[in-house]
């Protein structure tokens, strides 16, 4: 079996330092927002080359606090998009405000920015641009209209580890954004974890109080706040791996290069690097009007493929009662063609070789 993700590969590269992150954090019996999760959010937040990084327990939660700092709420309304995992909807609704939905690139994937001044209203609080499988979105377009009608910006950088747009780093741009640090993304814990990051240090401090009761304190709480809190064991493995992530990025780049090239003269529609990005490829997502039966081929003869995602939030069961009837032809075709297949930093090329004959064997 070709896996999709082999995080077991991962481990026997990693092995000593994950036992040691692991062993520190036991020898000091600090477990919860402790030393260890005070560095990471250190180095995470120079790495990125921003001042503040708040270690959360999730990217979902880290999305939700990030439009929760910024006072967002009932009657107000969020731009985004739809081509997304939930979460990213998500931290608009249950923060009580409205998602408004714009259709995506049909190259990038990415929020099409052209769309977004139509979407703009008197109750538009903020726009969440998406930097999907790797990809970073049209950043100065977002930056330019969000300045130009007093809008916040929050990235949602959860797939986008390492990832640049005009030479820096994603998560660096906006006012506010967040990571996911899920064991599969390309800088992956060993359970669930998050941050939000931010140079502006008053939203940090809010961060902070909301993340953990709203208590600077113990017992002693200022805001109501929520137990979102990184563990240390998380944030040791983290900043063990933390020093391979862009060389684990270069490895998936020259992946998706040999990928690209295996596939030249095919049926497969192969991903794009945007102007101005640098795609870290936490997926390879290619296009193809047999989909489905494509990926019941490759399951059969041992090769594991993804779907992200199948279904677009405002088609999910969940938004069907609110109401949601954006016309979004890219993000609704794109649900029927797109399909991931394996990509990790530990691939051979007698794999890729292997994935690629295969999907050939069915798109003639």
């Amino acid at each position: 079996m070709i896996e999709l993700v082999d995080l077991k590969r991962e481990f026997t590269e990693i092995r000593p330092l994950v036992l040691a992150a692991i062993q520190r954090v036991l020898e000091r019996q600090w477990f919860v927002l402790g030393t260890e999760v005070e560095e990471f959010e250190r180095e995470f937040g120079r790495y990125v080359g921003v001042k503040n990084a708040i270690g959360v327990n999730s990217g979902s939660d880290a999305l939700w606090l990030a439009v929760k700092a910024l006072n967002i709420g009932d009657g107000d309304e969020v731009i985004t998009v739809s081509n997304t995992f939930i979460s990213t909807v998500d931290a608009i609704t249950r923060n009580g405000a409205k998602p408004v939905f714009v259709d995506v690139r049909p190259d990038t994937y990415t929020i099409d920015t052209s769309q977004i001044k139509s979407k703009i209203t008197s109750r538009t609080k903020a726009i969440i641009p998406v930097h999907l499988y790797g990809q970073a979105a049209d950043m100065n377009d977002v930056m330019s209209i969000a300045e130009e009608r007093g809008l916040s910006v929050i990235e949602d950088a959860c797939q986008a580890h390492g990832a640049e747009y005009d030479g820096r780093k994603v998560g660096s741009l906006g006012h506010i954004s967040c990571f996911s640090f899920y064991p599969s993304k390309n800088l992956g814990a060993y359970g669930d974890a998050g941050t939000v990051i931010t140079n502006d240090s008053e939203l940090a401090d809010k961060l902070r109080l909301l993340r953990n009761y709203g208590q600077r304190t113990k017992y002693h709480h200022d805001v109501i706040g929520a137990n979102s809190r990184m563990d240390d064991i998380q944030a040791a493995i983290l900043r063990g791996k933390l020093p391979y992530l862009d060389r684990w990025n270069a490895m998936r780049r020259h992946l998706a290069s040999s990928y690209n090239e295996l596939f030249e003269n095919s049926h497969v529609v192969v991903p794009v690097e945007a102007a101005r990005a640098k795609h870290v490829y936490h997926l390879y997502v290619i296009r193809c009007e047999q989909r489905d039966k494509l990926r019941e081929h490759l399951a059969a003869v041992g090769i594991q493929t993804g779907v992200h995602y199948p279904v677009p939030v405002h088609k999910q069961r969940a938004y069907l009662d609110l109401g949601y009837n954006d016309n979004l032809p890219v993000t609704e075709e794109l649900s029927q063609q797109i399909l991931s297949l394996p990509m990790h930093p530990w691939l051979v090329r007698e794999e890729l070789i292997r994935i690629v004959d295969a999907v050939k064997s069915i798109l003639r």
